[in-house]
């Protein structure tokens, strides 16, 4: 039996398990740095198979690092685990996190004999804070050869491209009075905050189309009848290269900055997290896996095919700086729903759904099996 016949045949073991899991996440859906129940489930079905697991890791609760292989190149597997407030696992993290755990358990029974270590890595907080690079800072991918995770998406594609992104609160501060009987001897924050989003809007216009800008206000004052003093909103900048998106950056803040001195507030400005880069998908990694895939019946295509206008942020992007990566894309026909809609979530859970657990683990298990066998370390 071949070493890809092996992977297999040992994936078939546990499909079901993964498909309770998958369907245990959507159920019970946490948020970035919150992933308690996840991670402590998956670090139990990872220990169940085999694996070495370190729990927590580098220093952040909910990571875990989930290890099998004596020796020889390493390939770290990104298993992320958060879901987003509001529409739970729209983004499909229950996927993402059993195909990674899959993929692992399908590699375990090989990984002597193909002179690799896997490491499957519990990367919280991807949505929000950018939970992959603290685990850079802390060494995560200080000895790794190569990573590599899986995303669901309504198309199949190997090595789209990803924008660069910076989180952002904005905080206006004025000064509360009669909303009523003397206007007069306030300084409106919620006018800050409108004005900074109309500045915005405004800005909008001169930008290419890879550039992004979008904001929430998540709290405008507290009684109609007071002027209110506080005001505070959320921002994500996104632009094609982390170069571009300095320079998208600065526009927006002038915005910012321009609306406090209209109103006569002060403005605070602060990133949540880290900032996420674009991402480098690595050629030799994605060949491999476009071959495989389509082994598996699940032809893919190519990150040319598309406009990265339409594309979103990950900090995959982060990884992919630091060591040889490929982030695919994988369809599960979701359509009119799409990621972060309640309806693309329920989606996860159709044949569609249980159907890229299994392409994406052996998609990604039988690409590390040529990186083996094929000896191609060195070409990365």
């Amino acid at each position: 039996m071949s070493a890809k016949e092996t992977a297999a045949e040992t994936f078939d073991g546990v499909e079901h398990e993964l498909r309770d899991l998958s369907r245990w996440m959507y159920e019970h859906p946490e948020t970035a740095f919150e992933e308690r129940q996840t991670s402590a489930k998956l670090v139990e079905f990872l220990e169940g198979n085999g694996f070495a697991v370190e729990y927590p890791a580098y220093g952040l609760d909910t990571a875990f690092a989930a290890r099998v292989g004596a020796s020889g190149p390493e390939v770290i597997i990104c298993c992320e685990l958060d879901a987003l407030p509001e529409v739970g696992h729209a983004c499909g993290h229950n996927i993402i996190a059993t195909s990674a755990a899959g993929a692992g358990v399908a590699l375990a029974p090989l990984a002597d004999e193909l002179g690799i270590r896997v490491t499957v890595l519990g990367t919280p907080a991807e949505e929000m804070y950018g939970g992959k690079v603290d685990l850079i800072n802390a060494g995560a991918w200080s000895d790794a050869a190569a990573s590599i995770m899986v995303h669901p998406s309504n198309n199949d594609v190997a090595d789209r491209e990803f924008l660069a992104i910076a989180h952002i609160t904005v905080e206006f501060h004025g000064k509360a009075s009669h909303a009523s009987s003397e206007p007069q001897l306030g300084i409106n924050a919620l006018d800050a905050a409108v004005q900074a989003y109309v500045n915005v809007s405004t800005l909008r216009q001169s930008l290419y189309p890879t550039d992004k800008t979008h904001g929430t206000i998540t709290y405008g004052g507290g009684a109609p009848n007071v002027i209110p003093e506080y005001t505070k909103m959320a921002w994500y900048v996104r632009a094609l290269t982390k170069e571009r998106l300095d320079e998208v950056y600065a526009k927006v803040v002038a915005c910012f900055d321009a609306a406090a001195i209209a109103t006569g507030c002060r403005v605070e400005i602060n990133e949540i997290g880290h900032p996420y880069t674009d991402i480098v998908p690595n050629p030799v990694i994605a060949d491999l896996y476009v071959a495989n895939s389509e082994a598996l019946g699940r032809p893919m295509l190519r990150g040319t095919d598309f406009d990265p206008s339409g594309s979103g942020s990950t900090d995959m992007g982060n990884v992919s700086y630091e060591v040889p990566s490929l982030h695919p894309m994988l369809s599960i026909h979701a359509e009119p729903a799409t990621n972060h809609q309640r309806e693309f979530a329920a989606h996860t859970l159709t044949p569609h759904g249980e159907a890229a657990i299994r392409d994406g683990a052996l998609g990604m298990a039988w690409t590390i099996i040529d990186l083996a066998e094929k000896d191609l370390w060195g070409e990365l």
